[in-house]
């Protein structure tokens, strides 16, 4: 009898909690209300308690009760770019502590526990906390004139799928035709470095693949693609290796001479010092390693020119044909693309500040062709990374940079308000920085690195930076910068390339790619800027400290009228932030420098007058050694941790 009545009970009780369910699920079926859906609210269902909460995806706020508009409206304004909340406002208030979340240096980030696939936090797992590289409450000083919007085609998932495929396409002619004509595996990063050589004159309309170059033939590849032949001369450690390598050099240069159309001086010099080397290697078995590497320096100066001559010809038809394809591929894309926009493109836009035109603080760029309905990208979690599926092809970032980009497209985007194209954006954004720096392993990475947040930190406190030249949605500190690409990065808070933008007044900082001819480029383009304004302006600079041989950007800049101060950093006891801070681990996030680097004040009379180099800002600045017996300088500003990175 017993058992019956418990039995009976357990059944009643069964029924009694699938009511409730049932209710609760009807409950959260409740449409929220079109301002909290605006605002970034959404009705979710926690499967840990059983019923119904609220969830914001701009804050990552989480509430039980309805929230009410005046009270959880975090958002008060759209851009949130210049001016900083009064100190009466409620709202302003409300923003800054939402978003300290996302500023302090160790934040968590939750989820939804209605995630498809993600486990709900348990209260121990909230503990976990994430290191964010960032600071997006520094509001900007940097000044321009009013500028219309760019006539540029707004990016698409179709297209960009597209332009990966090309883009791998391109990189395997290049290394078929490297091995094909010269025996050699393209010098590693050359394609990357070409595709930013190339986009500092490129005049045509592809955001990555260059199509309008004058020359047609890029330096850069030409000067790298020599470097390496007849073979790639690598590091040495060992006697051994340096014997090898000098007899694999004589071999090959005597190798090509014999194979290609050289003149009978250069068969006859080549030969002659080939067979010579040869010689003494047989009969030399007690030399060192230096002795080795003396006579392969000697070898090269001997018959380096009259390889250089035979092999010019080739190098040369290797990069043109490179460039041809580029223009083909982009030629193709802009007419797919064309055909996928619901209004066709204006065919002349101003670009550049109109006469008379304001001055105003800067703000994100914005396109004049409007976005066409994007299709639907899938979004799921594993772990703490955000995985991002377009057609089969994945993309990924961690849960951190993925709540960054929610924040800058916030304050950047005006299309956007529900977030509707957001995903597709931001798929777009991580396929085309992947395209452009390759996807192998710390391919790249070098390319876009940053400096640790401990220097931005000083910059900014001691020197008033609040912008970066060089940078993107993925690395950058501040929300205010300049990037590659206009049409996917001024959705998330790009100012456009630095080459094109031109401040009135402000304080920044550059780090650029290693690149030659864009960092050329680049000094060219700080003369101009301070020789033509009157308005407090300073650039803070940092280069590689290349001495043999000199780079033309560093000595243009030592020798400027501009220089006002200037420090050196020496090689291994300084880091930068891996360009690939976005997806790797975080024992991977930092990466030792294997040269030194230069750091230069270029500042116009008002900049040097507003912002000076004080004894006391550059002593911190150069406070960059470790101490001793290595690891870690939480005082310093480029930290020493961690074993070599990438060179």
């Amino acid at each position: 009898m017993c058992s019956v009545q418990v039995g009976v009970k357990r059944l009643t009780c069964f029924y009694v909690n699938k009511l409730n369910w049932v209710q609760s699920r009807l409950i959260s079926g409740v449409c929220v209300a079109d301002e909290l859906v605006q605002a970034g609210w959404s009705k979710c269902w926690s499967r840990r308690e059983n019923r119904p909460y609220y969830f914001n995806r701009f804050t990552n706020q989480s509430l039980w009760e309805v929230p009410v508009l005046g009270q959880h409206d975090v958002i008060s304004d759209p851009l949130g770019l210049n001016a900083a909340p009064a100190e009466g406002d409620a709202n302003g208030r409300k923003r800054r502590m939402s978003e300290e979340q996302s500023t302090a240096t160790l934040v968590t980030t939750p989820i939804s526990p209605s995630t498809p696939g993600v486990k709900p936090w348990a209260p121990e797992e909230r503990q976990t906390l994430t290191s964010i590289y960032w600071d997006l409450d520094v509001q900007t000083n940097a000044v321009i004139k009013e500028r219309p919007p760019l006539p540029l085609l707004p990016p698409h998932p179709e297209i960009e799928l597209q332009r990966a495929q090309l883009v791998t396409k391109l990189r395997q002619h290049y290394h078929e035709l490297c091995l094909q004509r010269e025996g050699i595996d393209p010098p590693r990063e050359s394609f990357n470095r070409w595709l930013l050589e190339r986009k500092v004159i490129d005049k045509g309309l592809d955001p990555l693949l260059p199509s309008e170059c004058d020359p047609p033939i890029s330096p850069s590849m030409f000067r790298e693609v020599m470097g390496d032949i007849p073979i790639r001369l690598a590091r040495i450690k060992y006697k051994e290796e340096a014997r090898k390598l000098l007899f694999k050099y004589a071999e090959a240069a005597k190798k090509m001479i014999d194979s290609r159309n050289a003149s009978p001086e250069s068969r006859k010099v080549v030969k002659w010092n080939a067979e010579d080397t040869m010689n003494w290697l047989r009969r030399d078995h007690s030399a060192s390693k230096e002795d080795y590497m003396e006579r392969l320096e000697h070898l090269r100066l001997q018959c380096g020119p009259h390889v250089a001559a035979v092999a010019k010809d080739s190098v040369e038809g290797i990069c043109s044909k490179i460039y041809q394809l580029s223009a083909d591929y982009s030629r193709r894309l802009r007419q797919t693309h064309l055909g996928l926009l619901q209004t066709p493109p204006p065919s002349e836009a101003p670009t550049a500040p109109v006469p008379g035109a304001r001055l105003v603080y800067c703000y994100p760029l914005r396109l004049s062709v409007p976005s066409p309905v994007l299709p639907r990208v899938e979004l799921h979690f594993e772990n703490d990374v955000a995985c991002l599926r377009f057609k089969g092809e994945m993309v990924k970032v961690n849960r951190g940079h993925f709540s960054k980009l929610e924040l800058l497209y916030r304050y950047s985007c005006v299309d956007d308000p529900r977030f509707e194209k957001f995903l597709s954006r931001v798929w777009c954004l991580l396929k085309r920085y992947q395209m452009m720096f390759g996807s192998g392993t710390h391919e790249g990475t070098g390319l876009q690195g940053a400096l640790p947040v401990s220097v931005f930190e000083v910059l900014h406190r001691q020197f008033g930076v609040s912008f970066e030249c060089f940078a993107s949605p993925l690395n950058s500190y501040f929300k205010q910068f300049c990037s590659a690409f206009s049409d996917t990065d001024g959705f998330f808070g790009s100012r456009g390339p630095f080459l094109s933008f031109t401040p009135a007044s402000g304080s920044f900082e550059a780090n650029p790619p290693f690149c030659e001819e864009l960092m050329d480029a680049m000094v060219s383009h700080f003369e101009e800027l301070l020789s033509s304004s009157s308005e407090p302006l300073s650039f803070v600079v940092f280069v590689p400290d290349w001495r043999d041989p000199e780079t033309p950007a560093l000595t243009r800049m030592e020798s400027s009228r501009f220089l006002r101060e200037q420090l050196h950093v020496p090689p291994f006891e300084h880091e930068y932030r891996s360009g690939s801070q976005h997806t790797c681990k975080r024992e991977d996030m930092s990466y030792r420098a294997v040269h030194g680097t230069a750091v230069l004040f270029l500042q116009n009379d008002a900049g040097f007058a507003k912002w000076p180099p004080t004894p006391d800002g550059v002593a911190e600045l150069a406070s960059m050694a470790p101490p001793a017996g290595g690891g870690s300088q939480k005082d310093g500003l480029m930290v020493l941790t961690g074993p070599v990175g990438l060179s």
